[in-house]
């Protein structure tokens, strides 16, 4: 909540900062597609070391680079400065700290509710953005730009790293415990010889053997289109709506009734997964999103404004929890967090050229009606990608023989 919190606070920063230095907003936008790029290619050698390391040291550093890179922008001086702070070094940083890795962590405490319980972590990329965002804009008006670095930087160093040093446990066996809040008992000895049953696709060693099997590639393919569908209008969305005539408040609060709604679709999208399977939630949710831009560019006035802000809102960050947890399913733990960091290397990629395309096809065009008619196109091929993923099959929990990881019983 608080580290992507303060990072997604950085548009309120635009203005002040713009005016100081004489910025135009091409540049700022270079800054924020360059770290969003870093971001992604980061990801997989940082979920490798999340394989080595454990998770709780990787995010721990993560988190406390993150408190000093925010302190160090109150320092900037030059663009270039800005660039490396922002666009790389906080962009390496943000992928340790990252809702990837959190989400890869909290797979391996739970089992049976796994896609619920990521869901509930992955809520906390939207309450930031609902509480942060509003705090840094009122600091700024308050203290300036350069003391609401400062003080975003403190918050994290002060009072989140310590709760992150204090409460993260890598494994439920570092506590004694089994996956899903068990306790070890002499009973238990049955399912700790015996072990829940494995798919066929599980990796114990080269996680680049999950590149010759279907899914990882599904999985790629479908998050790119998710990055490239998310990310394009964290950027665009406001100048669009402005530019179709609504005035720049009705914009920012249809942003923000987007940003709610992604709390509210992630919290939901979590038990379904764990009802009724994940590659059918993840199918049906690009297919949601694509009808919320189809709504978008048919339906006139207010109504494609507000239809999309509902839509596609509830299915943003829903997608992390069904992504991850078939991830976990299908491939195992040992590499879950390499293989994680790929698939959202795949995301960021695509919302790193969603940015920049949707940016040029305004220009060269005179609209958004091309870049976000792309998006239709792409979110139909994620969705029907999404749906032909064999679950059932490859999934470690519908496999013949499993045992109950309640009571260690078929």
């Amino acid at each position: 909540m608080v580290t992507v919190g303060a990072r997604n606070s950085v548009g309120v920063f635009v203005l002040p900062m713009s005016e100081e230095f004489g910025w135009n907003r091409s540049l700022i936008s270079f800054a924020g597609a360059l770290g969003v790029l870093v971001n992604g290619l980061s990801q997989p050698f940082l979920g490798n070391a999340y394989d080595r390391l454990g998770g709780r040291k990787l995010i721990l550093s993560g988190i406390l680079i993150i408190g000093i890179t925010l302190v160090l922008l109150s320092f900037t001086f030059h663009f270039a400065y800005f660039v490396l702070i922002l666009g790389i070094i906080m962009a390496v940083a943000m992928s340790a700290g990252s809702i990837t890795t959190g989400a890869v962590l909290v797979s391996k405490w739970f089992e049976k509710k796994r896609a619920t319980a990521i869901s509930i972590s992955s809520a906390g990329v939207s309450v930031g953005g609902l509480i942060l965002v509003p705090f840094a804009t009122y600091l700024v008006l308050l203290i300036g730009w350069r003391l609401t670095w400062v003080a975003l930087g403190s918050l994290i160093v002060f009072l989140v790293l310590p709760m992150a040093y204090y409460l993260l446990r890598d494994d439920p066996a570092d506590l004694g415990l089994y996956p899903d809040g068990e306790k070890k008992t002499e009973g238990s000895k049955l399912r700790e010889n015996s072990g829940l049953s494995r798919g066929p696709l599980v990796v114990d060693d080269d996680w680049r053997k999950a590149f010759r099997s279907f899914p990882m590639w599904q999985l790629c393919v479908s998050y790119f289109v998710c990055g490239f569908t998310t990310l394009i209008m964290s950027i665009h969305f406001v100048p669009y709506a402005v530019e179709r005539g609504f005035s720049p408040q009705t914009a920012a609060t249809a942003f923000g009734v987007l940003s709610m709604m992604n709390t509210i679709g992630v919290l939901i999208v979590g038990p379904l997964c764990d009802k009724f399977g994940n590659k059918n939630l993840l199918g049906f949710l690009y297919g949601f999103r694509g009808i919320g831009y189809v709504l978008l560019l048919l339906l006139p006035g207010q109504w494609g404004l507000w239809a999309f802000a509902v839509i596609t809102g509830a299915s943003w960050v829903a997608t992390v929890p069904p992504t991850t947890a078939l991830t976990a399913d299908v491939y195992g733990l040992k590499k879950v967090g390499t293989l994680s960091g790929i698939a959202f290397m795949a995301h960021q990629i695509g919302g790193s050229i969603g940015i920049q395309f949707g940016g040029i096809a305004r220009d060269l065009t005179g609209s958004y009606t091309s870049p976000f008619a792309v998006a239709v196109v792409l979110l139909i091929i994620a969705s029907v990608t999404s749906f032909s993923i064999q679950e059932k099959r490859f999934s470690s929990k519908y496999q013949p023989g499993r045992l109950n990881p309640a009571t260690g019983k078929g």
